[in-house]
C-alpha cells in the first residue's frame, strides 16, 4: 500500500509526537489531500503493526484516535474503513451546509415571507444603526429581554428580566454555563457532568475543550433514570446535571412528568444545578411542564429560535435560577463572547413582537405532521422513535441488519440525505446500530419523500448497499 509507504518515511523522521497521534495525523492528512477516500480500506492492525514496525498496541491506540476524530469506521468481519469529511448539499442560495446538522424544515408560504421582510424593514427604519454598531451592555436591552420572556414565559417560574440573559446562540450560553460551574466545583476531584447515554453532540464537543468528563447514565421510556444519577451524585464530583427534556436530540423521548418531578427532588436534594437545554419544546401544542418550573432554585433554562424558527438566527435566553447567579453567568458570557449581537437582537425582539415566530413555528409544526406522515407510509415496519411534531426521527437498525450504522450514515450522506450515526452522540462508548435522520433542512416535501424512500430501500435491501460500499 502507496500509502503506508509514505507512513513509514514520515515516521521515521525524529519526531517527538507519539507514534499513534502522528498516524492519526497522517491519515487526516491523506484524506485532505484526497490521497485516502471515502470507503478506502486500511490495513488490518497486525498487518499495519508489521507494515511500520510498531506494536499492535500503538497501532490500535492509532486507529482508535482517528475513529475518535471520525476519520474511519471500524466493524468487526468488515475491516476498517475511511470516512472521510461529512458529504454537503447545497442551499437555496448556493453556500454550503453539513449534512449532520438538525435544521427545521422551511415552510414555503408566501405571506410569511412578506412578513420576515417587514420585520427586517421596521428594524432598519426603526432603530439608531450607529447605536446598534456600538458595543452593548450585556445580556440584550430591556425590550429584547421583555420579548425573550414572552417567547418562554410559559417555561420559566415567576418570569423576571432581571433573570433573563440574551444569549449569542445556545451553544454560547451552555459553554458559559459548564466553564463557570466547574469553575466553581470542588477540583480536589476532576469535576463531571451527569448526562444520558445519548446526547446533544455539542455537549461532548464543549466537555472536551474544557476537559470536562462525562458521566454517562442509563434512560427508559420515562427518561433518565434517577437511582443512577442519585448513586453518581453519591459518588463523584458532580458538578451539574444536564438534560434535553423535550423531543430530546437525538432519540425524539420526552421526559415524563413524574420522572421530571424526580429529577427536580434530587437536584434540590444534593444542591446539584440542572442544565435544561429546552430547543425543541416551542414545536409540541401542549408543552410539559419544564423541570426549571418544577426546581426553579437549581435549575438554568435555555430556549432559543435556531431549532424552531432557523437556523441563522444565532440568539437564545437563558434563564438562572436567580438574580445574582444571572450575573454571574453574565461575566462568564462576557469573557467568552463579549456580546449578543445587536442586529440579531432588534430582529429577533421585531419578529417575537409582531407575531411571526409564533405562525412560523405553526407552519414548521404543520410541515412536521405531515413528514412524520411520510416516514410512516415508508418506514412503519421498522423500530423508529420519533414524535408528530419533531422534524428528526431515530431509526435503530434490524437486529439482522449486517452493515454498520455509521456506514449506513456515510452512504446515506453521500446521497444528500441527513443522517448521523449513533456514535456522534454516544457517551457510555456502547452505540447502538441507530441513525439520526433529520426531516427538515431546505429540502421540499418531494426531497424528503424521496429520502425517506431510500432508507426504506436500504433497509429492505442491504446487499445494495454492501455492494456499493465495499
Amino acid at each position: 500500500m502507496d500509502t503506508v509507504k509514505h507512513w513509514l518515511k514520515a515516521l521515521s523522521e525524529k519526531n517527538k509526537r507519539p507514534a499513534y497521534l502522528m498516524i492519526a495525523d497522517l491519515i487526516a492528512s491523506d484524506i485532505e489531500s484526497g490521497l485516502l477516500q471515502v470507503r478506502d480500506k486500511l490495513p488490518p492492525l497486525r498487518d499495519l503493526a508489521k507494515l511500520l514496525s510498531l506494536n499492535y498496541t500503538t497501532v490500535a491506540r492509532a486507529y482508535k484516535e482517528a475513529r475518535s476524530r471520525g476519520l474511519i469506521d471500524s466493524h468487526p468481519g468488515l475491516g476498517t474503513y475511511v470516512k472521510g469529511k461529512a458529504s454537503v448539499i447545497p442551499l437555496k442560495g448556493g453556500s454550503d451546509i453539513e449534512m449532520t446538522m438538525n435544521l427545521p424544515p422551511e415552510p414555503e408560504i408566501k405571506s410569511l415571507d412578506n412578513k420576515l421582510r417587514s420585520g427586517f424593514e421596521k428594524v432598519s427604519l426603526d432603530c439608531d444603526i450607529h447605536s446598534m454598531l456600538r458595543y452593548q451592555d450585556f445580556g440584550g436591552s430591556e425590550k429584547d429581554k421583555e420579548a425573550g420572556l414572552q417567547l418562554i414565559a410559559r417555561f420559566v417560574d415567576q418570569p423576571s428580566t432581571e433573570r433573563l440573559l440574551v444569549c449569542p446562540g445556545i451553544h454560547s450560553a451552555l459553554v458559559a454555563i459548564l466553564s463557570m460551574l466547574v469553575g466553581h466545583a470542588d477540583m480536589s476531584e476532576r469535576p463531571t457532568i451527569c448526562v444520558q447515554g445519548l446526547v446533544y453532540p455539542g455537549i461532548k464537543a464543549i466537555a472536551a475543550q474544557l476537559g470536562i468528563k462525562l458521566s454517562s447514565v442509563n434512560s427508559d421510556s420515562d427518561g433518565a433514570i434517577i437511582s443512577e444519577i442519585k448513586a453518581l451524585c453519591k459518588t463523584e464530583n458532580v458538578a451539574a446535571i444536564y438534560v434535553n427534556p423535550t423531543i430530546q436530540n437525538p432519540s425524539t423521548a420526552s421526559w415524563s412528568l413524574h420522572r421530571r418531578e424526580a429529577l427536580a427532588d434530587l437536584a434540590m436534594q444534593y444542591s446539584i444545578p440542572i442544565i435544561e437545554d429546552d430547543p425543541y419544546s416551542l414545536l409540541p401544542v401542549d408543552a410539559p411542564v419544564s423541570i426549571a418550573q418544577l426546581a426553579p432554585e437549581v435549575t438554568y433554562y435555555i430556549n432559543g429560535l435556531a431549532k424552531c424558527f432557523g437556523a441563522g438566527l444565532r440568539i437564545a435566553y437563558l434563564y438562572a435560577p436567580s438574580k445574582l447567579l444571572a450575573q454571574r453567568t453574565a461575566g462568564a458570557l462576557r469573557s467568552l463572547s463579549v456580546m449578543s449581537s445587536p442586529v440579531t437582537n432588534a430582529l429577533a425582539t421585531q419578529w417575537i413582537m409582531d407575531g411571526t415566530v409564533t405562525q412560523t413555528i405553526e407552519a414548521i409544526r404543520i410541515e412536521c405532521h405531515v413528514r412524520q406522515s411520510i416516514v410512516k407510509r415508508y418506514l412503519s415496519a421498522y423500530k423508529i422513535l420519533t414524535h408528530p411534531e419533531s422534524f428528526h426521527i431515530w431509526l435503530e437498525l434490524p437486529k439482522s441488519f449486517s452493515i454498520s450504522a455509521s456506514t449506513v450514515a456515510s452512504y446515506l450522506r453521500s446521497q444528500g440525505v441527513s443522517a448521523v450515526s449513533s456514535a456522534a452522540f454516544c457517551t457510555d462508548n456502547n452505540p447502538q446500530e441507530a441513525v439520526r435522520i433529520c426531516l427538515g433542512g431546505p429540502n421540499s416535501r418531494e426531497k424528503c419523500e424521496d429520502s425517506i424512500r431510500l432508507v426504506a430501500d436500504i433497509l429492505e435491501h442491504p446487499a445494495h448497499l454492501s455492494g456499493v460500499v465495499f
